[in-house]
């Protein structure tokens, strides 16, 4: 995070929201419906550097791999399904009342589906109402992946959940998780999901509940009566252990790269402190005033490139891990709930057994069971084999971003003191001058 103070969101009070114009809003005004990471090109690349001298400082190289992201073609994106339907999460506000404090978001679509009455749509929501679409999605669909939200509640003390950056990071993954739905096959046609979209009040639609759950739904809901599984086939046992394996590896990765930030805020500090020392110094040496001011303004151009890798890091790279291990916790949910599919399966075979009778046929509700079996494990594979391949996505996207930052970070400091070297260079042609 920045070692600034966190910026706070504006207040409505008692201006009107349409009246509000918070600074995100500006921000990412054009969208594309796919899945994204973030702004992968960075900023540290984009500033111009100079030393208090007003030497400027030139970032390019004939040799430089900046921009990498720029040059990367992936050759598995999922762009080249034909969309109908785009949805955006933007514009977030801050709303104050007697009762309680929140934020809404802008949620704009634009559609070309027979199933809206309006071809585009704009309507604020909170957090619970995306709340309730995901709930809403898992009572429905028990046989789908559904995205996961981010976390709802945050440490007191720890994270502002009204300050600018925790809002703009919230918004992103509140974007993603539509934009998941709303590429989805099944998930995007949910008659939950074109309410949350096209309702101008949700309330109402909160209040009625579940009118009808699917039949398959409803099986879900049966409790298997203790019976227990005999074993996964092979292809969700591996499944199974597939998650548990990636789960160690973002905890692992999650929690290294939590220590680098720390480490990178704690240099930064020194930083902070170390440049001004130069300059100080200068004003004791008027023979090295130039050369010393010069470093002090290379050590400063460092600090800011250092902010902006350690912000990023905040911003783009975490957050994406955060929302994997978020979407395990989905998938082994999904596991369960084909497991318990299976097991009443099973038991009515096994029932059928005991009881030894002469049929010629397999009962009706046997055979209404293996259907919703195979359902749900065609389903699940779908939904897997879909998950594998954004994930595949979203991390040669993030870690090629990754890659980017670092390489201009690099750039960056390398400019910088590259620059002060032919101020040194002269300060010695200047001193043979005077002494011959």
């Amino acid at each position: 995070m920045s070692a600034s103070t966190p910026k706070t969101l504006p207040t409505s009070g008692p201006k009107s929201i349409l009246d509000i114009c918070h600074p995100l809003s500006a921000e990412e005004s054009v969208r594309t419906p796919s899945p994204d990471v973030g702004n992968t090109t960075g900023s540290i690349g984009e500033k111009d550097l100079s030393l208090p001298n007003g030497t400027p400082v030139d970032t390019s190289s004939p040799a430089s791999s900046s921009s990498l992201l720029n040059r990367l073609q992936l050759d598995d994106d999922l762009d080249g399904e034909t969309r109908d339907l785009f949805v955006t999460v933007d514009d977030p506000k801050k709303h104050v009342s007697t009762m309680e404090t929140y934020i809404t978001y802008r949620v704009s679509t634009k559609t070309t589906r027979v199933e809206f009455d309006l071809p585009e749509y704009s309507f604020r929501r909170r957090y619970q109402d995306f709340d309730w679409l995901r709930i809403k999605l898992e009572e429905t669909q028990p046989t789908h992946l559904i995205p996961p939200l981010p976390e709802k509640f945050v440490m007191k003390g720890v994270v502002d959940r009204f300050s600018e950056e925790f809002v703009e990071v919230r918004r992103k993954a509140l974007d993603k998780f539509l934009k998941r739905v709303a590429d989805h096959p099944v998930l995007s046609f949910n008659e939950h999901f074109n309410v949350f979209l096209s309702a101008k009040d949700l309330n109402a639609y909160k209040k009625q509940g579940l009118a009808l759950l699917t039949k398959m739904g409803e099986s879900v809901k049966y409790v298997t009566g203790g019976y227990k599984l005999r074993g996964r086939p092979l292809e969700f046992a591996a499944m199974g252990d597939y998650l548990d394996v990636f789960t160690q590896k973002l905890g692992t990765i999650d929690r290294i790269a939590q220590r680098i930030i720390k480490e990178q805020t704690e240099y930064l500090v020194e930083l902070r402190e170390y440049g001004p020392v130069y300059s100080s110094w200068a004003g004791f040496e008027s023979s090295l005033q130039e050369p010393l001011e010069g470093v002090s303004g290379c050590v400063a151009n460092c600090a800011g490139a250092l902010e902006e890798l350690t912000e990023d890091m905040n911003d783009d790279f975490l957050p994406v891990l955060k929302e994997y291990v978020l979407y395990i916790e989905s998938m082994k949910t999904v596991l369960k709930k084909r497991d318990q599919v299976q097991a009443e399966y099973e038991g009515k075979l096994e029932a059928v057994a005991f009881r030894k009778e002469e049929r010629t046929a397999t009962p009706t509700d046997v055979e209404k069971c293996q259907d919703r079996a195979e359902c749900f494990n065609a389903d699940l594979k779908a939904d897997w084999d879909r998950w594998q391949n954004n994930k595949r996505q979203d991390f040669r996207q993030l870690l090629t971003g990754t890659a980017d930052k670092n390489i201009q970070y690099y750039e960056k400091c390398l400019a910088a003191w590259e620059s002060i070297i032919p101020l040194l260079q002269d300060r010695q042609e200047n001193t043979k001058t005077e002494t011959s």
